[in-house]
């Protein structure tokens, strides 16, 4: 009797929480090329949306470690509801706040907002790569929810994609199966399957597949530029948006299919096992704990000649990117400046030693780009240097190279609005937008002196509203209105510029001093100040 009373309970709660989900919300059905599904029609919002539908064939079983395969086709209509699984992940960065139903390797889900009428169509579209170094994230997280960019009259698709060892291994095995036969770049197989189901699918949610602006944050935007580069995928866009980051040395660039295959061979070598069709055969458990163990950062894309048959700056200086308007920037404080001193007081002595262990034949040059002389402007140049070497270097070398490489405009920004504190003082904020719980080893965080990675996504997808770890204030609603608006004016005519915004002038080639948009409370477009450090970090890398 109790077991029943119990069991009667759950089901009411959950009864009690589907009705509260669609209590403004009536069920619509869409035809697109596998079959019919089934989503909500938000009587409220205007707004349809379509949680979990998948765009290729689950990557499972002898499909594991292949590039994604095209669905069957259903009969009778899918109910497209409820987020799908999110890949397979630990927590890396924190509290990522997943809506997806679970982990699995079964992930190639997509989601679909839209703002259509029964006879619209030709609206444009957003396609939006979430972050997390290739190892973690998901295409559910609120901060990238669609539906206040629908509202801003466009259709919005957020994708999953393979992560980690499931979405980069590469191995000598692997290669000679595949017809292309190369290995790896799984996960970004998996963006591009997403780009095409869209250019199929997109019509019958009121979009036009020709209008199509792919974007992303961190790993999001290195995946963006890749997409951007890769030759299965450049005339599959219309748009591009890059916020921190590109697939540019230092910054988890792709590297030769040789070297890929043998870090795959170690891998499994470390892991007790010779041959792919063996360790193919594990279970998931035993392939997550057996990635987990070895402490890997995931695997690197590879130039494996067919996704990627270059490097992104060989591809773009030979202008054979996708020649499209290009939207990028990056954050005023990327990584805290701790990450140069690597827990050393920001004293002279300190940060020269620094400087002198990173560039032992360049020091003085790196001085007097990042100079040093109160214990504040050492804190402001170290963390320059950290966030440049960690990734804005990369995403100005993007914006560098399609510049002068493209006949297609290319605006660049600077985010520079600082975050409120956190509402619960028991957390602390995480390295990728998430916060952590803090225990007697937490140290008191410094105050911030910029706007840390990650921190701009909220901002720019309008979703301020959904994230609730932050005591957000008037004037954080004020800069995610004008940058969500220019994000939307870009996705629209590719032209971040519109009614009631500062004036933000594409770039030119040749200009020494470029125009950047800084994104803050009061938004104002300047000219770059600080191109000599990204020119002498250029030549450091050898790019």
């Amino acid at each position: 009797m109790k077991k029943l009373v119990i069991l009667s309970v759950l089901v009411l709660l959950i009864n009690q929480k589907i009705a509260s989900q669609n209590a403004n919300a009536f069920p619509v059905q869409v035809k697109i090329e596998n079959g019919s599904i089934e989503g909500d029609y938000n009587t409220h919002t205007g707004i349809q949306t379509y949680f979990g539908i998948p765009f290729a064939k689950p990557p499972v079983g002898e499909l594991r470690w292949k590039a994604p395969q095209a669905l069957d086709n259903w009969k009778g209509v899918k109910e497209t509801k409820t987020f799908g699984p999110r890949p397979m992940q630990t927590m890396v960065f924190g509290d990522m706040k997943s809506r997806s139903n679970g982990v699995s390797e079964d992930c190639l889900y997509l989601n679909v907002w839209t703002p259509a009428q029964r006879d619209t169509k030709d609206l444009p579209v957003l396609v939006y790569f979430f972050g997390g170094g290739n190892v973690a994230g998901d295409a559910s997280e609120p901060r990238y929810d669609g539906e206040s960019m629908a509202e801003k009259g466009m259709v919005v698709v957020t994708t999953n994609y393979r992560l980690n060892v499931f979405g980069n291994l590469a191995h000598p095995d692997l290669s000679a199966e595949a017809p292309y036969k190369a290995s790896g770049n799984y996960g970004q197989l998996d963006q591009n399957m997403a780009l095409q189901w869209v250019q199929k699918n997109i019509a019958a949610f009121g979009g036009d597949p020709k209008k199509v602006t792919i974007a992303g944050e961190s790993a999001g935007s290195i995946g963006v530029s890749a997409q951007m580069a890769s030759p299965l995928s450049k005339k599959l866009i219309a748009g591009a948006i890059g916020e921190s980051g590109a697939a540019i040395n230092p910054t988890m660039a792709p590297v030769p299919l040789a070297v890929a295959e043998k870090q795959g061979e170690e891998f499994l070598k470390n892991a007790g096992y010779t041959s792919m069709a063996d360790f193919r055969k594990l279970s998931t458990r035993e392939i997550y704990e057996i990635y987990n163990e070895s402490q890997r950062f995931g695997f690197p894309m590879v130039i494996d000649g067919y996704f990627l048959p270059k490097s992104l700056p060989e591809l773009f200086e030979k202008n054979e990117q996708a020649q499209v308007p290009l939207l990028l920037g990056w954050n005023s404080a990327e990584i805290p400046g701790t990450a140069l001193m690597q827990g050393k007081p920001y004293t002279e002595a300190n940060y020269v030693a620094k400087v002198k262990e990173a560039y032992p034949e360049n020091n003085r040059e790196v001085q007097q780009l990042y100079p040093h002389g109160s214990e504040k402007e050492i804190e402001l140049s170290a963390t320059a240097l950290a966030s440049d070497r960690f990734i804005a270097y990369s995403t100005w070398k993007w914006f560098d190279l399609h510049r002068k490489n493209s006949d297609q405009p290319v605006y660049r920004y600077l985010y520079s609005k600082i975050r409120p504190p956190l509402r619960d003082q028991n957390l602390a904020s995480g390295l990728a937008g998430g916060t952590l719980a803090k225990d007697s080893d937490t140290k008191k965080a410094p105050e911030p002196v910029g706007a840390p990675h990650a921190a701009e996504i909220e901002y720019a997808m309008g979703n301020l509203h959904l994230v609730k770890g932050y005591a957000w204030t008037a004037d954080d609603f004020k800069a995610s209105e004008t940058m969500q608006a220019y994000f939307a004016n870009f996705v629209k005519t590719g032209n971040p510029n519109g009614e009631n915004l500062p004036e933000w002038p594409k770039t030119d080639s040749n200009d020494s001093e470029p125009p950047v948009m800084i994104i803050d409370t009061e938004s104002k477009m300047q000219k770059a100040k600080n191109e000599a450090r990204y020119e002498f970090l250029d030549k450091a890398y050898s790019n």
